[in-house]
């Protein structure tokens, strides 16, 4: 087994994991989305005169619509479409006059999901310093002869990579160091369950490991979570055989140290 897999999977059944692991990954306690209340406003005119189409365009401007229907995103992209799909509307704006106004609102005002916000959280983490390197914007990072970590956007990332570590992959990494003259990088995934859209997430870290890239690249996956539980599932299975990087990211300082 991998050293650094080894370590991790140590500490998250015999240490304190999860409580450290909340200085990385704070789930915070769910926050209302906030409404904007001149379109508000707007809502609750159209919807009072019974205009579907006002309020359905009124409605896809809010950040989360109230209801889940298929049809939503198509319309979202196209709002031309409102026009030339008279029973769609229809049909939408049905199921919002039986909701009723405060329905509405609640459903609008409803939490992002927790794994909406997992994302940002490792990013904030490397902005802390919390890995033990400076962190470096792209035209500071390209130059810098000592150690960093590529602070960026994730279109800057992967532009980055792509071009100067031959990186290629549709998606960029979440995670890029300068260590000497040789280059880490890394997938950051916080795997909260098994099985379905989880065992996906793994999957594409692993995608990240089998990018084509330059020689003097080290790729890691930097994972959290359940995957370190021991047993027959295949999380665990899978990481346990890969033989590669693949880390807490508790892990990941002493790691960038090794090197």
């Amino acid at each position: 087994m991998n050293f650094w897999t080894q370590r991790s999977i140590e500490f998250a059944n015999q240490g304190n994991y999860l409580d450290e692991l909340f200085r990385i990954y704070p789930m915070n306690p769910e926050i209302s989305r906030e409404i904007d209340e001149s379109l508000w406003g707007k809502v609750e005119q159209e919807f009072s005169a019974r205009n579907d189409k006002k309020l359905l365009e009124t409605l896809l401007r809010l950040p989360l619509f109230p209801i889940k229907d298929s049809y939503i995103a198509y319309l979202r992209r196209d709002r031309g479409a409102i026009e030339r799909n008279p029973k769609t509307v229809g049909r939408l704006c049905g199921r919002l006059y039986e909701l009723g106004l405060p329905e509405i609102r609640k459903r609008c005002e409803t939490p992002k999901e927790t794994n909406r916000q997992i994302g940002p959280m490792f990013r904030r983490w490397l902005q802390s310093g919390a890995c033990g390197f400076p962190l470096a914007p792209e035209k500071d990072f390209r130059k810098t002869n000592g150690n960093a970590v590529l602070d960026g956007n994730d279109d800057e990332m992967l532009q980055w990579c792509a071009d100067a570590l031959g990186y290629r992959r549709e998606k960029g990494p979440d995670f890029v160091a300068k260590i000497g003259r040789s280059y880490v990088i890394g997938e950051a995934k916080f795997l909260t369950d098994f099985g379905g859209h989880q065992n996906a997430q793994l999957v594409d870290a692993f995608s990240t490991m089998r990018a084509e890239t330059r020689e003097n690249v080290r790729k890691i996956i930097i994972a959290d979570g359940v995957c370190y539980i021991p047993g027959r599932n295949k999380m665990y299975t899978q990481i346990v055989k890969a033989e590669a990087d693949i880390m807490s990211a508790l892990c990941l300082r002493d790691f960038l140290h090794s090197l």
